[in-house]
């Protein structure tokens, strides 16, 4: 297949997750159910709980110092394209996956699962109430999904919709956001990744080499 249409990208960068997150869903309907599984599975593995941690703390770190790369890349070659593009992604990134979900985490304010609470809290600034959305699942999605929609290479493509799933899947696992927190932060995460491809794109120039 050698088609480099962006919805197609897209949609291949974000079938990792998605299956991820139907999987889920479909064993363990019950979220809180499924919580209490995985307070369970995560204090018995030491290990796995660190790896966890580790991807979850580093992931983003490292698309935003591939960003920075683009960007400073771009100003030295004179690249205006990748310029353009690298700023654009910090913009609506900003915006979106920054703004809006901190804002809409403030308004719901549903409890983090690890607090074994239930009761929203609406209209706060604690984080143990900042569940949904997903704030590092909208992160990884807004910088992974731009790059594939900018790339649009089918190697790329498949690899970071798993980082893309793993950071979610991490996110689920460590009980810092149950699965339909994921999925919102994914749909945000999306939002600015085709907000960055309208603005941040050239059009008439065909996937990077």
């Amino acid at each position: 297949m050698n088609t480099r249409h962006p919805a197609v990208h897209f949609l291949l960068g974000s079938f990792p997750f998605l299956l991820l997150l139907a999987v889920i869903m479909y064993f363990y309907p019950d979220e809180y159910a499924l919580m209490q599984i995985i307070r369970v599975h995560k204090n018995a593995h030491d290990l796995l709980r660190q790896y966890a941690f580790w991807f979850t703390d580093w992931g983003n770190a490292v698309m935003y110092v591939s960003y920075l790369g683009i960007l400073v890349y771009g100003y030295q070659k004179k690249k205006k394209d990748w310029v353009r593009f690298a700023l654009t992604f910090l913009f609506f990134h900003l915006l979106i996956c920054g703004g809006v979900v901190h804002v809409f985490k403030m308004i719901i304010g549903r409890p983090r699962p690890m607090t074994g609470e239930t009761l929203f809290h609406m209209w706060t600034l604690n984080p143990h109430y900042h569940s949904f959305p997903s704030g590092h699942t909208a992160d990884i999605s807004g910088s992974t999904l731009a790059l594939i929609l900018w790339r649009r290479r089918w190697r790329w493509t498949l690899f970071l919709g798993l980082v893309l799933a793993l950071m979610a899947g991490t996110r689920i696992y460590l009980m810092q956001h149950y699965p339909t927190d994921t999925f919102f932060g994914w749909v945000l995460g999306s939002l600015s990744a085709w907000a960055i491809y309208t603005f941040g794109i050239q059009k008439d120039v065909v996937a990077h080499e």
